[in-house]
């Protein structure tokens, strides 16, 4: 599933498609807004909210209330701006078939030219009134990617975490009710960074405040990346990433061998176990397995660590 980067740099790239444009085809693939016609409608902007993208629309007609197209790219999804798709580390690019096509626009701009949209495989297609937004997206916590991010935002997130401090910390990081933007990669690449097991209660996953700082540091500096960059990007080649997709390959810190495992969301009856990458060194402590054989030792003396880790 795409991470709240991706889907903030897609919004980007439609809203500068798109933007001030009047929509001139609107094909709505899917059953219940098969009939819906939103030709005529002008596209005000694209913003993100959290893993959501909100496209808001103003009325050909002023009797008529603005709306917002919402559509959430899930595992699969992606929007194509002119025959070209939306590169990054958690999407592919390569073509998609007709049929997994669920939404076209097609848009003039005041000077005529135009710009086309094509999504494949969103889910959650669906038409509110803008002032509406929130019954499709009030659940969610503070947005770690909100432009206008400050300590009201940052509180909110650290009292959502530690509301439950018995639940696994690679659990509370993946509910967007509690912030939203995360996904697994960061998921993984945050506990890494912290010292932490993914299932490790919250309580033991130290400072919580210095942990919403830094899911949202790494977020904003990797929004404008096709590739996505938690080390420092001082680890050369295939150097991007701590511990994610990399299991049985070293620690880049320890030489330890990366572990792949699964966790499981016991309140999500029917769900199937998301996989999480730790070390089962440096991430030693409480939810880690138990380990009888020592680290291999350290590979550097020196590491992009202090870089992302604030300390």
């Amino acid at each position: 599933m795409p991470e709240g980067d991706t889907v903030a740099r897609q919004c980007r790239i439609l809203h500068e498609a798109l933007a001030g444009a009047t929509l001139t085809e609107s094909d709505l693939r899917v059953p219940r807004l098969a009939t819906s016609d939103l030709v005529g409608w002008t596209v005000i902007e694209v913003r993100p909210r959290g893993k959501h993208l909100m496209m808001r629309l103003a009325p050909p007609a002023a009797r008529l209330a603005p709306l917002t197209l919402h559509t959430h790219l899930m595992m699969d999804g992606i929007w194509r701006v002119n025959g070209k798709a939306l590169r990054s580390s958690d999407t592919s690019a390569a073509p998609r078939p007709a049929e997994t096509i669920r939404i076209v626009l097609r848009a003039r701009h005041e000077d005529g030219h135009e710009s086309l949209a094509i999504a494949y495989d969103v889910k959650q297609v669906r038409i509110v009134r803008t002032a509406d937004e929130n019954e499709l997206v009030g659940h969610l916590g503070p947005d770690l990617l909100d432009p206008d991010w400050g300590e009201e935002q940052r509180a909110r997130a650290v009292l959502n975490l530690s509301a439950e401090p018995e639940r696994a910390i690679g659990l509370a990081l993946l509910d967007q009710r509690n912030l939203a933007g995360i996904g697994n990669i960061y998921r993984s690449e945050l506990c890494f960074l912290r010292q932490v097991h993914p299932a490790a209660p919250t309580a033991a996953a130290g400072d919580l405040g210095e942990l919403v700082d830094l899911a949202r540091r790494l977020l904003v500096l990797n929004q404008d990346r096709t590739v996505r960059v938690t080390t420092g990007g001082m680890l050369g080649r295939d150097g991007d990433l701590w511990v994610y997709g990399r299991g049985g390959r070293q620690c880049r810190r320890c030489r330890t061998r990366i572990e792949r495992d699964e966790i499981a969301d016991p309140r999500q009856e029917g769900t199937e176990p998301r996989v999480l990458w730790f070390c089962p060194h440096c991430q030693a402590g409480p939810g880690a397995p138990s380990r009888n054989a020592p680290p291999r030792g350290p590979r550097t003396s020196r590491d992009a660590r202090s870089r992302w880790a604030g300390r």
